[in-house]
């Protein structure tokens, strides 16, 4: 891999972490500790916010995939295994449990909240394994210089 795309990868993978650390898991829960920051407030807050943020994760995947290929060093090998861990995710949260969970947050601030649900311990459980696995590419990647 030359220089350039490694470098791109690099910072793209840094940055990727950077969002998702102040995201997820500071403004998630921090924008409630606000003085008159009602649940439904809070909610359609953190819909926009991550529904910004799984835009901005969706585009550092595809600036990654393209450095690799680009490249011309993708192959499918274990150099890549924990951004492929991380694509995945990313792929599940857009798919299914963004979804699910702003479905449910309109649920709650129209007044209809339907009881507990386990989806948001999900969401935080996969949250830490994508970011150790931009961690660990990350640094792959930096050892790669």
């Amino acid at each position: 891999m030359n220089k350039k795309a490694n470098s791109i990868i690099i910072a793209s993978t840094f940055l990727w972490l950077g969002f998702v650390l102040a995201i997820s898991f500071m403004e998630a829960w921090l924008k409630f500790e606000a003085p008159n920051i009602t649940i439904p407030l809070g909610l359609g807050i953190g819909r926009l916010v991550f529904t910004a943020l799984n835009l901005v994760e969706l585009t550092l995947v595809i600036v990654i995939t393209a450095s690799i290929v680009l490249s011309n060093s993708f192959t499918p090998h274990k150099q890549y295994l924990f951004f492929y861990l991380a694509a995945l995710i990313v792929l599940i949260q857009t798919l299914w449990m963004l979804p699910a969970l702003d479905a449910r947050a309109t649920e709650v601030i129209a007044g209809n909240d339907s009881g507990t649900s386990l989806m948001h311990l999900y969401y935080i459980i996969i949250e830490f394994v994508k970011v150790i696995s931009l961690v660990v590419f990350g640094v792959q990647r930096f050892q790669k210089i």
